[in-house]
């Protein structure tokens, strides 16, 4: 009774191990839509720009806000000997309050430059988040090519052993050649060499994927096995121009830039003209050791700086200012050229892409495998040799492999398209 019961303890204890096993080799599955949505939630560069574009948003007040006034607090003729305030008539404690005011207009300037700069920031946050949702795609969808490249050199490897074993009978009832068991055991190796290098390919392109979604570099990912295989039509060219001009942050970032250029070179105009300091000073005063009444002195005052360099200083802002903002003009035209060019290469990507897919689809790998079975069935009664026959499946398995490519590249310019035009609405 005893080793019965000690047989069932074992028994246990080698299920609990295996079911603790397998829990901890399931992986939750990362699906696209979740990749992308902790991307925008974790990523630290994204975190970092729209902690700076926060931090832009509070300067437009603080330019146009009036600078501090001044308090002064004095005492004025003031006897060494004594150091009494009723000795010397003009011995007074004084106290004055002084504000500087800038040339009217110039404080509305200084803000709405930093306003349109603060608006740009905003706009080069959203910039980065479409380019991170770009690079997340590519990166998911290129790891999803991988696993089903591993899954085509599994069955491959299947196939090709079922071919070797097929030789190796034929070979030992006299009826096949020992080189056609060499020639399939070789491709079986050239299969295991391919597999460990798409292992490393995967690995590397996940770790990659991790750092943009802010987790360690050796994070396991499990993406699903199957997904629907749909390649939707996209608008034209001309449409997506239309589209991006007026959606994509970084175009209006560039309009931002331009305005912030053209309220600063407003502002360097300005400058010819003179800032003021209003000033107003009280001076209390004792009596004298007399008796004699001294009334208290009150003081005002008004002044203002005057530009008499203004040739090398406020005339060379002018210049600057001049210069920046047709850098500005000239730099919004060359993006705009780029984002179309962008937009054509990643339109002309897809569609590409698309029709191979669909030519491997309906046409190619049908015709394959048709061809290997046809070459399998003609092998078995001597009909074609073995060399063809392992051909037709090597061809097979780069079809096969193509296929996944083309699926792949397609998935990925939708990815670049939609972050070229600044927005997801790209199709018909």
């Amino acid at each position: 009774m005893s080793s019965f019961f000690r047989s069932r303890r074992l028994l246990m204890a080698t299920l609990f191990i295996v079911c603790r096993l397998a829990t901890a080799d399931e992986q939750p599955l990362l699906t696209l839509e979740a990749a992308t949505q902790k991307v925008v939630q974790d990523n630290p560069d994204l975190a970092q720009t729209l902690a700076r574009a926060k931090a832009m948003a509070a300067i437009p007040s603080q330019e146009g806000s009036l600078p501090d006034p001044q308090i002064t607090f004095n005492a004025m003729s003031l006897p060494t000997n004594s150091f009494s305030t009723r000795q010397e008539d003009m011995t007074q404690i004084g106290f004055g309050l002084s504000q500087g005011i800038p040339f009217p207009g110039k404080l509305a300037l200084r803000e709405q430059a930093a306003m349109y700069e603060a608006e740009a920031a905003t706009l080069n946050a959203d910039e980065l988040r479409l380019r991170l949702l770009s690079d997340v795609k590519t990166l998911w969808w290129q790891v999803f090519y991988l696993d089903r490249t591993r899954e085509i050199v599994d069955n491959n490897h299947t196939l090709l052993q079922q071919f070797v074993d097929i030789a190796r009978s034929k070979y030992e009832v006299g009826e096949g050649l020992q080189q056609d068991v060499l020639l399939a055991q070789l491709e079986l190796s050239k299969l295991l060499d391919q597999k460990i290098n798409l292992g490393g390919m995967r690995r590397s392109t996940v770790a990659k994927l991790n750092a943009l979604l802010d987790q360690p570099a050796n994070n396991p990912v499990q993406l699903p096995a199957t997904l629907s295989i749909q390649l939707p039509e996209i608008r034209q060219e001309d449409r997506l121009y239309q589209q991006a001009e007026s959606s994509r942050p970084m175009l209006e970032s560039d309009r931002q830039g331009i305005h912030a250029a053209q309220s600063k070179l407003e502002l360097a105009q300005k400058d010819f003209l003179p800032d003021f300091n209003v000033e107003a000073a009280y001076g209390a005063r004792n009596n004298m050791l007399d008796g004699t009444r001294r009334s208290d002195l009150l003081s005002l005052g008004v002044s203002m700086n005057v530009p008499i360099f203004a040739a090398s200083k406020q005339a060379k802002a002018v210049d600057q200012r001049t210069s920046e903002l047709m850098q500005q003009r000239y730099a919004l035209q060359d993006r705009w050229n780029a984002v179309r060019s962008e937009i054509t290469q990643s339109h002309s990507d897809y569609q590409r892409a698309k029709q191979q897919f669909v030519l491997f689809d309906t046409g190619i790998i049908p015709q394959a495998r048709q061809t290997v079975a046809s070459m399998l069935a003609g092998y078995q009664v001597n009909k074609v040799d073995f060399l063809n026959l392992v051909r037709s499946q090597i061809t097979l398995f780069e079809y096969e492999t193509q296929y996944w490519k083309a699926f792949t590249e397609a998935q990925q310019a939708l990815a670049q398209l939609c972050a070229n035009v600044g927005e997801d609405e790209i199709y018909e």
